[in-house]
């Protein structure tokens, strides 16, 4: 792993983890902010996680690549909304499933290129660690960043690993990236990234809007191979068309990448973002989407991208990024038959 600096920035407190006690000693009663634990990243004598299932976030404080993109700014603030809504949630898994707060990589100068280099530097610390990342953006460019990491641990081997990506979103961000990537570049930096390091690019974009993207961007994504589903295909399809369409993209790789981006649901749901759709997803058909991909065994790393607390009413994009980070925790749990009965 590269040398760490101070763009990466662990978590000195638990303040941002706070919230309702029921009990002190009964775990059935507990909360998420009762056994969340810190994690430095920057402290070599940190050992591989040897218990049954660790799970470590990792934020990332960036809006650049959405200011580059002539978006709106706010994200940058998003992962600590996100901590703030994550607190509260109640322990659904089994005391043997630990979760690490690993703080945040930060873009404060402009220089995106080398907070994104160094965010893939801290996600191979997590995989070194035998841990599950859970990032917390931050505008979507987080993604390119989360993926030199992926790319860089998978590929310590002397195999290239087919490392799927399963993006939901309203947008193929697979725009050129002429003077330094943004908010909009990130897929097509990978698949550029792929191709120098002889990896395959298996993309698969679920949500897309057609007002979303230009013609040019639909040509892009069929010459580069991506699969993708549009909004409005998601919703009409029925369950086997959708879990056939899937199913095919899983069984082509070997690891699973998947990354939310906000501005794929309905404003209604995620008015705290970007870029708002006044037509995206509903999130309950992105969680059966979500779960599906978990259960197949092969997601080894999570982010969500794009919630922006300064466009945000009553935490409403917030609370739906914790609903799904839950969801993602608990079905990971339920792979390795680790979550309680509430019964």
């Amino acid at each position: 792993m590269g040398n760490c600096t101070d763009r990466y920035k662990p978590l000195e407190n638990l303040d941002e983890w706070h919230g309702r006690v029921d009990s002190e000693d009964n775990y059935y009663a507990f909360r998420w902010h009762q056994c969340v634990r810190l994690l430095d990243l920057n402290n070599g004598a940190v050992r591989a996680y040897e218990g049954a299932l660790g799970i470590a976030f990792l934020g990332f404080q960036s809006d650049e690549g959405i200011r580059r993109n002539k978006g709106r700014g706010g994200a940058v603030n998003g992962p600590a909304s996100i901590r703030h809504e994550l607190a509260n949630l109640p322990c659904y898994f089994d005391p043997s499933v630990a979760l690490f707060d690993a703080g945040d990589v930060i873009c404060e100068d402009g220089n995106l290129e080398e907070s994104q280099r160094q965010l893939g530097d801290m996600v191979e610390r997590l995989l070194e660690l035998k841990l599950f990342p859970i990032l917390l953006g931050g505008g979507h460019e987080i993604a390119y960043g989360h993926y030199l990491g992926l790319q860089k641990f998978l590929a310590s081997g002397e195999s290239r690993p087919r490392i799927g990506i399963f993006n939901f979103d309203a947008h193929f961000d697979l725009r050129p990236y002429f003077s330094g990537g943004n908010s909009g570049t990130m897929f097509r930096q990978i698949a550029d990234l792929n191709q120098a390091s002889d990896f395959p690019f298996l993309y698969y974009c679920a949500g897309v809007q057609r007002y979303s993207n230009t013609i040019e961007l639909f040509k892009t994504a069929e010459a580069l191979g991506v699969k993708y589903k549009l909004a409005k295909d998601l919703i009409q399809e029925d369950h086997w068309q959708l879990s056939e369409s899937i199913g095919a993209f899983v069984g082509r790789t070997d690891h699973l990448y998947v990354t939310v981006c906000a501005d794929v649901f309905s404003s209604a749901f995620a008015p705290g973002v970007s870029a708002p759709q006044p037509l995206g997803l509903d999130p309950e058909l992105a969680l059966k989407i979500l779960k599906r991909l978990i259960r197949s065994g092969k997601v080894i790393s999570f982010d969500i991208a794009e919630v922006s607390p300064r466009f945000d009413k009553d935490n409403i994009t917030a609370s739906l990024a914790k609903v799904i980070i839950f969801t993602v925790v608990n079905t990971l749990c339920q792979n390795k038959n680790l979550l309680l009965d509430a019964e």
